[in-house]
């Protein structure tokens, strides 16, 4: 397993980040353990989760299954590197979802609870909360840094101006502020070329890109193991618009003797803002397949072809769409 740094931070994670949004929802506790296991032992030290995930509403059923994957012990928990979210509708309450003080601090405790653990190592607002103030925000993350429960803070689903923002008034704080952002990325998606990777550079926040297959577009759709992948009508509506650019796609890949979702990973690593790619395995079966992507190497030919594939805005802004 490769490694990195996170963002501008001196903490090492690994180059792919195990994904747990499936557990409790796909995959049993049973089976969610069996890849967390395996995980480890691949060199995967990374592992990002959220209050909300799990299906019903409140119950934090995923958090409920990586604490109980602690609570094994083995020394589980000390070898990973924890990320969770806070921001969605944990109750019925007007102050159960957003990034208020009040919520933050009541959802931290609730997620330390759930994950049967005395820290979250990085600590990420699930999406933009533009009704909450940042030196509110701050005030209650500064406040749960203080307290050792959180060791950094990330964002997730946020605009370059908002990263710009958040990382200002904490400087203005003079704490650490933002150190990595959580945005939909991959060949199929790449508005955040726009203004959120110049952003992340700017101020040294690594990016973890979630949806790495675009929802499973990048996952190879022509061949004979494309049931899931195909079933919804979504999907169906996506492939019939892009077959053009589908077929030049797993061309490319086949050409190469390499899985198309392997291939998607790599280009991602090949990335200078990337940190780690997010994973999200069912299996057991695709958890072990996704290490390929990290002896995949693509050269300016190659990445010049998928940019002709899968063009980009071209530039980034405003440069992309003014001179």
């Amino acid at each position: 397993m490769q490694n990195t740094h996170l963002g501008r931070t001196g903490l090492t994670v690994s180059r792919l980040c195990l994904g747990t949004m499936n557990f409790g929802k796909d995959t049993t506790p049973a089976d969610s353990h069996a890849i967390l296991d395996r995980s480890l032992e691949m060199g995967i030290n990374f592992i990002d989760t959220a209050d909300v995930y799990g299906g019903k509403r409140g119950e934090g059923l995923t958090e409920r299954i990586v604490g109980d994957w602690f609570g094994l012990g083995g020394g589980r928990r000390d070898r990973v590197v924890l990320a969770t979210k806070v921001f969605g509708q944990m109750g019925d309450g007007p102050n159960d979802r957003g990034c208020s003080a009040y919520h933050i601090r009541a959802a931290c405790d609730a997620s330390l609870q759930r994950l049967k653990t005395d820290r979250i190592d990085l600590y990420q607002m699930h999406h933009i909360d533009r009704t909450t103030p940042w030196e509110e925000v701050w005030q209650a993350m500064d406040h749960l840094v203080a307290q050792g429960k959180v060791l950094y803070v990330g964002s997730s689903n946020f605009a370059g101006w908002h990263i710009a923002s958040a990382c200002q008034t904490a400087r203005e704080r003079h704490a650490l502020g933002l150190v990595s952002e959580q945005s939909k990325y991959s060949l199929a998606c790449r508005t955040v070329e726009l203004e959120v990777l110049p952003a992340c550079r700017h101020y040294g926040v690594g990016v973890i890109p979630w949806s790495p297959l675009d929802g499973g577009l990048l996952g190879g759709v022509f061949g004979t193991d494309t049931g899931k992948r195909r079933a919804s009508d979504h999907m169906r509506t996506r492939v019939a618009a892009l077959k053009p650019q589908l077929e030049r796609w797993e061309a490319f890949c086949t050409r190469r003797g390499e899985q198309p979702a392997d291939v998607a990973l790599a280009w991602l690593l090949h990335q200078p803002a990337v940190t780690a790619p997010i994973i999200g395995p069912r299996t057991m079966d695709q958890l072990a397949a996704s290490a390929r992507a990290l002896a995949i190497t693509l050269d300016a030919a190659a990445l010049t072809e998928l940019d002709a594939i899968w063009p980009g805005p071209g530039n980034v802004a405003p440069e992309a769409y003014a001179w």
